[in-house]
């Protein structure tokens, strides 16, 4: 099968094309609810984004105008687009989906305050705020705790650039999660020729400078491509996903270690990553810190494993669309799996498991635990299904399509 593009780096590229010294084009990027809420952000603030093909046109603008910003439940939207708002000379509004409220953004609004930028948020931290624009940002250092969440350095680094003395990030709390989102953030950074210094832990400074505008083509989501990978391990069949990069700085391309060290055979080749079942499925001790967005589709597979499990280093997923821990504790003990909830992480073990509904509480990556625990357990309905369309679009398409199975009312 092939995948929808990636949604960390379709929005990336959508923000930096938009901060760019002239007219590029995006090509195959995600179209989904998280990456249509970006361009419809970017085309309220000013930014010309039209349609070519199954491209974009990205135009940057003069960000003059008042916005409102819809961020939905896209945290990459919530986080990435306020630094951009303050190069406005507008004042941008910022709301979401009522959970939208939950997650964190104040460290954000707090460095952009430290940074120059008017921020009224009624001293919440979290949305609905306004970011009220002069027209440029002076920048500087700026310290925050970016424990909750690697976007908060994703999103300074991305404007950074652009404003009048760049930006210097001091980090100063627990690790920060989900490291290879950073180093994405910095690969994206200098493709198009802004400097960017990684040298000291804890700490990275983008000089300020111009941000060229470059052609892009988007690789597949690799993390999207957990449930169907795990398919394979489930049913001792054999799934390919085309197009699977060699090198690459998406998370996501870590499940080739994990679903080998649960026991399948896994290949990459031109053709693209093959995973072949064996019959086995095998617990794993792991620390997932950063491959958080994993932690749902792997703990499935373990509840279906031979042997225990312990899921450790992600006490960050609870800020996500929801509390990711909390719901697979409840979703997979609902289906008779053993599970035991811990601060950080999860403890599994082998247990007969049977049908029932699985809630995804509005996230797409509980979607996925749920139809990788369905493809093994019969009876088990998954509730809301829909919510997929976050970061892929007619996800229950595809998983018919690969299953040969035809289409029903959803």
């Amino acid at each position: 099968m092939s995948l929808p593009g990636s949604k960390s780096l379709t929005n990336r590229a959508l923000v930096l094309a938009a901060l760019a010294d002239g007219p590029s084009v995006l090509r195959r990027p995600l179209r989904s609810r998280d990456t249509l809420l970006m361009v419809a952000g970017l085309r309220a603030m000013g930014v010309g984004v039209t349609d070519e093909g199954d491209d974009w046109r990205i135009t940057p603008g003069l960000l003059t105008a008042d916005a409102e910003v819809d961020c939905g439940l896209a945290g990459t939207v919530m986080r990435f687009m306020p630094p951009v708002a303050g190069l406005s000379s507008g004042a941008i509004a910022f709301d979401g989906d009522p959970h939208m409220r939950q997650r964190p953004v104040g460290e954000v609004l707090t460095a952009l305050a430290g940074l120059g930028v008017d921020i009224d948020d009624g001293g919440r931290g979290s949305l609905p705020f306004v970011v009220r624009g002069q027209g440029s940002v002076p920048g500087g250092t700026v310290v925050i705790d970016a424990s909750a969440s690697s976007q908060f350095i994703s999103a300074l680094l991305l404007a950074g650039a652009r404003y009048d003395s760049g930006v210097d990030i001091r980090h100063d709390g627990k690790p920060v999660p989900s490291l290879p989102h950073i180093e994405m953030t910095i690969a994206m950074l200098r493709a198009r020729g802004v400097e960017v210094d990684d040298s000291d832990a804890n700490r990275w400074a983008v000089a300020p400078g111009p941000i060229a505008a470059i052609d892009a083509a988007i690789e597949p989501d690799l993390s999207n491509a957990a449930p169907f990978v795990a398919l394979a391990a489930t049913t001792g069949g054999v799934v390919t996903i085309r197009d699977w990069p060699a090198s690459t700085t998406q998370p996501g391309d870590e499940l080739r270690e994990v679903l080998t060290r649960m026991g399948c055979d896994v290949s990459l080749d031109d053709t693209g990553l093959t995973v072949r079942g064996t019959g086995e499925i095998h617990g794993v001790d792991l620390d997932l810190h950063d491959i958080g967005e994993l932690t749902p589709a792997i703990a499935a597979l373990c509840a279906l494993a031979d042997s225990p499990s312990h899921l450790r280093g992600v006490g960050h997923i609870r800020h996500h669309e929801t509390d990711r821990l909390a719901a697979l504790a409840a979703e997979l003990g609902n289906l008779g799996a053993d599970v035991t909830e811990h601060a950080d992480g999860l403890s599994i073990r082998p247990a007969p498991l049977h049908g029932g509904v699985f809630r995804t509480y509005a996230d797409h990556r509980m979607a996925h635990a749920g139809v990788i625990i369905g493809s093994a357990v019969d009876g088990v309905l998954v509730e809301d299904i829909a919510t997929t369309s976050k970061t892929f679009p007619d996800f229950p398409g595809a998983w018919l399509d690969l299953l040969g199975l035809a289409r029903v009312d959803q």
